[in-house]
């Protein structure tokens, strides 16, 4: 039994409680587990509940950053569940690699096809992710393609939004309690410009480079062959007078940007939503 290294709220106990109750009532599940800090803790607790029974699933592609799928190894490791990964190839499907606006759907639905046929093989398990009751309020056509797979999302079932998940986690001992958002790669590409595994790898180098300079939360958005970072607004100063500008520049041109900017409002999450509302 995961024991809680620092009070919890009486509210967020309840939800832990709600969270146990659901998994140690199913005899094998099988999670969708990319690292995040939302399934995460979903597989936290399957191993908890179920030991054995329970696996933890990462679907592979381009699209996920390499340095994440790094976290995902060490903290499944951390939890202490079997954890298996896929290879998946949503860019096969010009549902997702042409980008329109219900790409996600494409991917998840690739993703689902693949853990459906482990969890079958893995005495028929039940398939869960960490979707949680915040990601219901936001423009998320993946969650569609998971219900349609017959996928459960216990988090968002149980009413647990993300300021909930980190409060639980933060409580259990999780070192990752308080790791940033990561959205998929394809996230940085406007709607309609093409996605592809050069890209892809692209965005994933230049994010890893502002990261292992101290800028734990960012996106470098695709504009054409252009890249835009964006920090929180209270580091966009920090990011301009830093004294490696020049060593900014000069890597995002060698891994083939043809210009960089930054954008002034700051790191705004799913910003590029906006867009399907006027294209």
């Amino acid at each position: 039994m995961l024991k809680l290294q620092e009070q919890l709220a009486k509210s967020h106990r309840e939800q832990l409680d709600h969270i146990r109750d659901f998994l140690k009532n199913r005899k094998r599940v099988c999670v969708a587990y990319s690292g995040g800090v939302d399934s995460s803790l979903v597989a936290a607790i399957a191993e908890e509940q179920l030991g054995s029974s329970a696996i933890a699933i990462t679907g592979v592609s381009p699209s996920l950053a390499p340095h994440l799928l790094e976290e995902a190894r060490f903290q499944a490791n951390w939890i202490g569940i079997e954890h298996r990964e896929c290879h998946t190839n949503e860019l096969d499907d010009p549902n997702y690699s042409e980008n329109p606006q219900d790409r996600c759907f494409a991917c998840k639905r690739e993703l689902h096809s693949h853990l459906m046929i482990i969890a079958k093989n893995f005495s028929s398990a039940l398939v869960v992710d960490g979707v949680n009751a915040d990601d219901l309020n936001d423009y998320r056509p993946g969650i569609e393609a998971a219900k349609l797979a017959g996928v459960h999302s216990p988090l968002a079932e149980l009413g647990v939004n993300k300021d909930s998940i980190r409060a639980i986690s933060k409580a259990l001992g999780f070192p990752w309690w308080d790791k940033p958002a990561q959205p998929c790669l394809a996230s940085r590409f406007a709607y309609g410009d093409p996605i592809s595994s050069k890209r892809l790898k692209q965005v994933a180098k230049a994010e890893k480079w502002l990261i292992d300079r101290g800028f734990q939360k960012v996106r470098v958005r695709l504009q054409g062959f252009s890249g835009r970072i964006e920090v929180p607004s209270h580091q966009i100063d920090d990011l301009i007078m830093s004294s490696n500008r020049k060593e900014l520049v000069e890597f995002f041109l060698s891994i083939g940007f043809s210009s960089i900017s930054v954008d002034l409002e700051g790191l705004v999450s799913g910003k590029l939503n906006r867009d399907k509302d006027v294209i």
